[in-house]
């Protein structure tokens, strides 16, 4: 099995290629648009600000090459924002894979930004990614988040409901971190890695 990592300079990267392994996957970390495009699956991970992701993307042509692929992709976190058509952490256009905007999270006494911590995740309908996962608590850190759409598999909320979980076609986006969320978060990834092309 070929699995690729976009290397977005994102600081979750090396929590990925460790989680991973945990599975048995030897994953390749890469800008190589040809290694991308071969591989069977396909990670995109991000931590920090949208704008400095698609940056990262765009110098290396990969703005371009993402959205054409053809095989399973997750976007994490950042790399689920950037899937959207636009983030308002900026504001940047992003990939354009799934509708709306991302926005940022409104604050309160009892609700700190970014939002770290433990949620709990509803998914919707029978997505192959959340099999055997119904109602899990995964971990999030993030300051934006998109709002519930026609993409939306899965959600949790704070403050008010955001989309936890997107997909279209062969694209797939978790805003929380699997890669952090113990036996739950390896079951997501096993579960993706699962998806055929």
């Amino acid at each position: 099995m070929g699995v690729a990592i976009i290397d977005s300079g994102g600081a979750n990267i090396a929590s990925m290629v460790f989680a991973l392994e945990r599975l048995g996957v030897d994953a390749q970390l890469t800008r190589d648009a040809d290694v991308i495009r071969a591989a069977d699956h396909v990670f995109l991970p991000g931590v920090g600000a949208a704008g400095d992701v698609m940056s990262r993307l765009t110098g290396a042509g990969l703005d371009r090459v993402i959205p054409t692929l053809s095989q399973p992709v997750l976007g994490i976190c950042v790399g689920l924002q950037i899937l959207f058509e636009r983030s308002e952490e900026g504001p940047v256009d992003c990939l354009g894979v799934f509708g709306e905007t991302v926005r940022p999270l409104e604050a309160a006494d009892d609700r700190p930004i970014p939002h770290m911590g433990w949620n709990r995740v509803h998914p919707s309908g029978d997505c192959p990614l959340f099999r055997g996962l119904g109602g899990r608590h995964f971990y999030f850190v993030h300051s934006y988040a998109a709002p519930v759409c026609d993409e939306t598999i899965a959600t949790t909320g704070y403050g008010r409901d955001f989309t936890a979980a997107a997909a279209r076609r062969n694209f797939y986006g978790v805003q929380f971190h699997p890669e952090r969320s113990g036996a739950d978060g390896a079951r997501l990834l096993a579960n993706f890695l699962g998806i055929q092309g």
